[in-house]
Formats: C-alpha cells, sequence, structure tokens
C-alpha cells in the first residue's frame, strides 16, 4: 500500500525538533559516505517560462531511505493560474524492494527542512552565547529558520526585515506568539545586523542585503535566500572575512552565487570552502576555530534532507493513523 499525504497531513505530524534530527543524521551519512545523491536535474519549460527539478537520493545506515523530489518553479503561476509560483511533491520508496511506499507534498516539508539545516548549521557553528537573531525575509522559508534557530539557541530577541512592512509587521505578530520571544520588525538593516549574534538571509533579494562592516564578531550567518550563480545575499567582504562552511562543496560551487562572485572578482578562490556541513556534525571538520570568527553556512538544498525528513512524516503518519492508504 502506498500511503498519500497532504500538505496539512504533513503539517500535523512533523515538528521542527524531529526536523532537525532527521536532518543532522542526513548530513552526517553524507559525511561518512553512507548517501547516494546525484546533482540534481533540470529541464527548462521556456514557453511557460517553467523549470522543472528531479532530486534523488538513497540514505544507508541504521535509517535507511530512498526518494525523489520533484520541484518545479513557475513565475507565472500566481497571476495566471493562481497557484504558488514554487510546487512540490515527493516520493519515499522502500530500499529493499523499490515500491513507492509514500507520496505526500512537499511544500511544507521544504520550508521545514530548509529551516532544520540552519538549525544543525547553527547548533555546530553559532557561539553558544548567541541570543539575539536578525533575519532577511518574511516569508514561509523565514519562518522555519527562526524556528529552527531559536530551538538549538533560545533567543531573548529577534529582528526581521522585509521589503513589505506588512508582511514583517505580521511575521513579528506571529513569532512572538509561537515562540514566546520579543520579534520586531527592524528599524534599518545596519542596525539589526549590528546587533544580531545570528543572521538569517531568507529574501528573494539578487543582491547583497548586508554589509560586511556591520557584523560583529562571533557572528553566525545562515544564508539560504539566493540559489543562482548570478544572485547573491552576501557581498565579498562578508565572505572574504568569513569561516564558511557549505551544505555540499559541488553543489556550492555550481549554484551559489554567494561564494561563486567573490571567486570571480580574485577575492577568495574554491578553498575559501573550509567544510560541508555534514563535515562539522561527526566532528571531522570544526564549525568555527574562535569565539570572533564570523561564520557562514552557504544551503543550497540537498535532496538528502528532504528524503530523510520524509522517512520521518512517513513513519509518524502511519503511526497516527493519518493520510490516506491507496493500492497502486
Amino acid at each position: 500500500m502506498t500511503l498519500l499525504l497532504s500538505r496539512d497531513d504533513v503539517a500535523k505530524v512533523l515538528t521542527m525538533p524531529d526536523c532537525i534530527a532527521a536532518v543532522e543524521g542526513a548530513f552526517a551519512a553524507l559525511a561518512r559516505g553512507e548517501a547516494n545523491m546525484p546533482q540534481r536535474a533540470a529541464i527548462k519549460i521556456d514557453n511557460h517560462h517553467g523549470l522543472f527539478l528531479g532530486m534523488p537520493a538513497y540514505l544507508g545506515g541504521d535509517e535507511e531511505c530512498l526518494g525523489l523530489k520533484l520541484v518545479t518553479v513557475y513565475p507565472d503561476n500566481p497571476a495566471k493560474h493562481d497557484l504558488a509560483t514554487t510546487l512540490g511533491t515527493l516520493m519515499l520508496c522502500d530500499p529493499t524492494t523499490g515500491a513507492v511506499n509514500a507520496i505526500m507534498d512537499a511544500g511544507y516539508l521544504t520550508a521545514m527542512r530548509t529551516g532544520a539545516a540552519s538549525g544543525v548549521a547553527t547548533k555546530h557553528m553559532a557561539r553558544q552565547d548567541a541570543s539575539v537573531c536578525t533575519v532577511f525575509g518574511a516569508g514561509a522559508q523565514a519562518r522555519q529558520q527562526l524556528v529552527a534557530v531559536n530551538h538549538v539557541r533560545p533567543l531573548s530577541q529577534a529582528y526581521v526585515l522585509d521589503v513589505s512592512t506588512e508582511a514583517a509587521t505580521a511575521f513579528a505578530a506571529d513569532l512572538s506568539e509561537q515562540l514566546g520571544i520579543p520579534v520586531a520588525v527592524g528599524s534599518d538593516a545596519e542596525t539589526a545586523v549590528r546587533a544580531a549574534d545570528i543572521i538569517v538571509t531568507a529574501s528573494s533579494s539578487p543582491t547583497p542585503v548586508l554589509d560586511g562592516d556591520w557584523l560583529k564578531p562571533g557572528a553566525h550567518i545562515n544564508n539560504i535566500g539566493s540559489h543562482a550563480p548570478t544572485t547573491r545575499e552576501l557581498d565579498t567582504k562578508t565572505v572574504a572575512r568569513s569561516y564558511f562552511v557549505a551544505d555540499l562543496r559541488e553543489a556550492n560551487l555550481a549554484e551559489a552565487g554567494d561564494i561563486l562572485i567573490p571567486i570571480q572578482e580574485g577575492a577568495v578562490t574554491e578553498d575559501h570552502i573550509q567544510a560541508n556541513l555534514g563535515e562539522v556534525v561527526i566532528g571531522a571538520k570544526p564549525g568555527r576555530t574562535s569565539d570572533d570568527q564570523v561564520t557562514v553556512f552557504k544551503s543550497c538544498g540537498l535532496a538528502v534532507q528532504d528524503v530523510s525528513t520524509a522517512r520521518a512524516v512517513a513513519a509518524a503518519a502511519r503511526a497516527a493513523g493519518i493520510g490516506t492508504e491507496v493500492a497502486m
């Protein structure tokens, strides 16, 4: 039987602590060589301004899992079809037989696993006394980023900045209530960055949202919004002064403008990427080398995050009797 799970079904059973645990395990397995994860395949649908992405992964070890996430990005969807720009579906297979044992909406799952990756990075890279977080962006991704950061570094204060004052105000109100901490709309970017121990860039900006001179000693940055070789949220100054960790070196060097543009400018080389996050998780590489060091985690998004999270979702849903079982 195949379990079908809607977005609401996934949201009912997937918690941030469970997601962080699943994603941390996935990064560790990747670092230990227990994963098979090809570079994601992409097909451009030019006549409809669309992009189709296939993200397969296999994880071995104690929590073996196999799956494929399909993602489509169609910028015309909201205006023309009343649909979200980005849509996702995940197919989870039995690693022993190859049979499809679950199909689930991947929209909420993707936001959660992206937040969880930053939670893992913050756990291993941010200063232990970090307590103030500034978030650039007020969308679904940004919300789960703050939830994850607060889970691993309990915060005393958070700030949000967004081009939409309405979105930022709603974000601040909602997250203040959800997390039980003061979340305020930042008055300006410089002030909010200078106050922050942890910074999350989860915007849609194609150009830098902060100046590297604003960063306090020891600040940690989770850089997740930009995802193309020609766009970036971090300026060259920030990248050059940082201890830079990738979710995966190969993915960063293929599609992350935040590191590719400084390399093209000659400010850094490919060797500026100090480690993959999985290497930090298993202790093969440090997450920082001093309390005063500025650290950056650059996330492109990996299929192992999706598949490990989907495994946890399917198990929790079956245990709770949530979803619909069908014979394929």
